[in-house]
């Protein structure tokens, strides 16, 4: 893989850092934020059960997965955007790695 400069890089780190934070904060206020509120969201009712119920349940962890596909497609973006994507290069043999 080719150097970056370091700015780029940065811009780089920062880009991916800044969406890792606000994948936490989507993931604590999901996980967290709605035991907070559990009484004013009682009568919100999804498949029958309390909101605050699903999203312990089963919202939470369909929230986090995806989260998971999201950060994988928008991280491929910014992969592209700065040059560092799987495609550029090709691995013919153990540890050896030819760009193109």
């Amino acid at each position: 893989m080719k150097k970056m400069e370091k700015a780029t890089a940065d811009q780089y780190f920062r880009e991916r850092t800044r969406n890792m934070m606000i994948y936490l904060v989507i993931w604590a206020v999901v996980s967290f934020g709605v035991v907070f509120f559990a009484d004013s969201l009682t009568d919100i009712t999804i498949n029958g059960f309390p909101f605050h119920y699903f999203m312990g349940a089963q919202g939470a962890i369909l929230t986090f997965i995806i989260l998971l596909f999201v950060n994988a497609a928008v991280s491929d973006k910014i992969d592209k955007k700065y040059g560092i994507d799987e495609n550029k290069n090709k691995q013919i043999s153990s540890g050896k790695v030819v760009d193109h």
